[in-house]
C-alpha cells in the first residue's frame, strides 16, 4: 500500500536525508536520534559502524507510560537516557534531530541529556 506524504512530512524527510549525509555514529561517539509521534517520544543511541542500537528509551516503557509527547516529558526522558548512557560508559554522542526543528520537545530532550553529563 503506497501512502502519499503530506508536504510537512516530505519536508522533514528531505531535512533528515540532508542531515544524515554528515552525521555518523561510531563506537567512540554513537548517534543519538530522536523520533516523535503525536502521542509518544522515542530516542535511541546507535553505533552506525555495526548497525546496532546501544541504548533506547521511549514513553511506551512501563516506567514512562504516564508521560506524553510534551516538553516536560521530554525533559524526564532526557535525564533518564543520560543516566542509562552513563551506566553503559557512553560519555559522548552525536545528536541527530532526525529532520525535526531544534525547538520544543527535541530541544528539551537534548538539553536534559546534556545536563545529565552527556557531551554532544
Amino acid at each position: 500500500m503506497i501512502r502519499k506524504l503530506s508536504d510537512k512530512q516530505r519536508k522533514r524527510l528531505h531535512r533528515k536525508i540532508h542531515i544524515r549525509k554528515s552525521i555518523y555514529g561510531t563506537a567512540e561517539r554513537p548517534r543519538l536520534t530522536v523520533f516523535k509521534s503525536g502521542r509518544n517520544l522515542y530516542a535511541q543511541v546507535i553505533n552506525d559502524d555495526e548497525g546496532k542500537t546501544l541504548a533506547s528509551i521511549s514513553t511506551l516503557e512501563k516506567d514512562f507510560a504516564a508521560l506524553k509527547a510534551n516538553v516536560d516529558s521530554a525533559t524526564k526522558l532526557g535525564e533518564a537516557l543520560g543516566a542509562r548512557l552513563k551506566e553503559k560508559g557512553i560519555e559522548k554522542v552525536v545528536f541527530d534531530r532526525n529532520g525535526y526543528l531544534y525547538h520544543g520537545v527535541v530541544k528539551a530532550l537534548a538539553d536534559a541529556t546534556r545536563a545529565a553529563g552527556i557531551v554532544f
